[in-house]
C-alpha cells in the first residue's frame, strides 16, 4: 500500500475552526460499508439506528491543558513544551520547540518559578523526558498554567476549553480530544440509554502521534505511537454481553475502536485489560470487535483514514469523503460526523 493512495483534496475553507454552537446540529453522513450508499442527517438523528440492546463504546479521557510556554534558566530563552506521556508521578515525555534548546540536564522555569522542569533524557524521534520540579499539586499547577492543545490545522482561540472535551470525559490524561464524542449532549445519551441502548466507557489517552504525518511511502513501513488504554471488568462484560445476546458495538471513534480491537480475542471478547497499545488498523485488517463506526472525516494520508479504510473499503471511504466535499461538510476535530454501518 502507497502512501498517496490515501490521498484526497480538501479545500482549506472546510477545515473547521471553532466549534457549532449546538454539539449535536452537526451534519452526520451515515454509510453503508457493504453496497456503498449514502445517505445525510445531523447528528441527534444517530438514535434512530441504535437499537434496543446495542452497545455504544466512548471514550472517556479527558484532555489536559498539555501546552506550557516557559523560558531557559540562565540565557531567558523562550521554549514550548507538550506534555505527552506521563512516565511516573513527576517524569513525562514532552514534546519540546524549539528543540536546539533542550539538551539533556538545561532546566526551564514555567510560571512565576512555580514550575521547574530539567531534561533528563532524549528519546526516538527526538521528545525529551522531562523531570518536573514544583511545590503542590502537579494538576493544580498545570490547570493554573497549561494550555488546551489544540490539532495544529485549528488556528483560532477556543473561548471554552469544554468545547474540547466530551461531556462524559472523566479519566484525564489526553493530549487531544477523541473528536467524535464531541457530538454528543448529554440530553442525547439520556435518550439512546432510555431506548434501551447499553453505554459502556473505555479510557484511551489520545496522543500527539494522532497528528503525526506518515512519513514512509510504503504504509506498511510506518512505525504507530503508543497510547494507555483501559477497560473495567464491569464495561468489558457489559460489551460481551452485548454481543451474546445479539446486539451490535457501536464505537464512538477510532480511539474506541483502537481500544476494543487492542484487548479482543481471536472470537471479539473483550478482556479485561490496561496498558499500552500501538495496533495499526490499515485495510486488510479483520475486525474482531466492531461493528458499526462512529467518526469524524480524518486528514489525508493519516492512519485514521487507514483505520476507517479498513472498516469500510478505501473506495468506498473516499467516495464518501468526495460527496462530503462536495455537500461542503465540516472537516477534523471540530467537523461533522460519519456513521459505518
Amino acid at each position: 500500500m502507497n502512501l498517496k493512495d490515501f490521498y484526497y483534496n480538501l479545500p482549506e475553507t472546510l477545515i473547521a475552526q471553532e466549534p457549532i454552537e449546538q454539539r449535536d446540529k452537526s451534519k452526520l453522513l451515515v454509510l453503508n460499508k457493504e453496497n456503498g450508499n449514502i445517505e445525510h442527517f445531523l447528528f441527534k438523528d444517530i438514535i434512530n439506528f441504535l437499537n434496543k440492546g446495542d452497545c455504544l463504546v466512548l471514550n472517556d479521557t479527558r484532555v489536559i491543558p498539555a501546552r506550557l510556554f516557559g523560558v531557559k534558566n540562565g540565557s531567558g530563552g523562550s521554549i514550548e513544551f507538550m506534555l505527552l506521556n506521563r512516565q511516573d508521578l513527576n517524569t513525562w515525555e514532552v514534546m519540546v520547540r524549539p528543540g536546539k534548546r533542550a539538551k539533556i540536564g538545561t532546566r526551564f522555569t514555567f510560571g512565576n518559578d512555580e514550575l521547574q522542569a530539567e531534561i533528563i533524557d532524549i528519546i526516538d524521534g527526538g521528545n525529551r523526558i522531562v523531570k518536573f520540579e514544583y511545590d503542590g499539586v502537579f494538576e493544580e499547577i498545570l490547570d493554573r498554567l497549561g494550555n488546551m492543545p489544540l490539532p495544529p490545522y485549528i488556528k483560532k482561540t477556543l473561548d471554552d476549553k469544554e468545547r474540547y472535551q466530551t461531556v462524559y470525559s472523566k479519566n484525564e490524561g489526553s493530549s487531544a480530544a477523541p473528536a467524535a464524542g464531541l457530538h454528543f449532549t448529554s440530553e442525547l445519551l439520556n435518550k439512546i440509554e432510555e431506548k434501551g441502548v447499553n453505554l459502556a466507557y473505555v479510557t484511551l489517552h489520545v496522543g500527539l502521534g494522532t497528528f503525526r504525518p506518515v512519513k514512509v511511502e510504503n504504509v506498511l513501513d510506518h512505525k504507530m505511537h503508543s497510547e494507555y488504554y483501559s477497560i473495567s471488568e464491569f464495561n468489558a462484560q457489559l460489551i460481551n454481553s452485548c454481543r451474546k445476546n445479539g446486539g451490535k458495538i457501536i464505537c464512538v471513534g477510532t480511539t474506541s475502536t483502537r481500544t476494543l480491537e487492542s484487548a479482543s480475542e481471536a472470537d471479539g471478547t473483550i478482556k479485561n485489560a490496561s496498558g499500552w497499545t500501538d495496533i495499526f488498523i490499515y485495510p486488510g485488517y479483520k475486525f474482531r470487535a466492531t461493528d458499526a463506526l462512529i467518526t469524524n472525516f480524518h486528514l489525508p494520508e493519516s492512519t485514521l483514514l487507514m483505520l476507517v479504510s479498513a472498516f469500510a473499503s478505501k473506495e468506498k471511504i473516499l467516495n464518501a469523503y468526495n460527496i462530503a466535499i462536495e455537500k461542503e461538510y465540516r472537516f477534523f476535530s471540530f467537523g461533522d460526523a460519519m456513521l459505518i454501518i
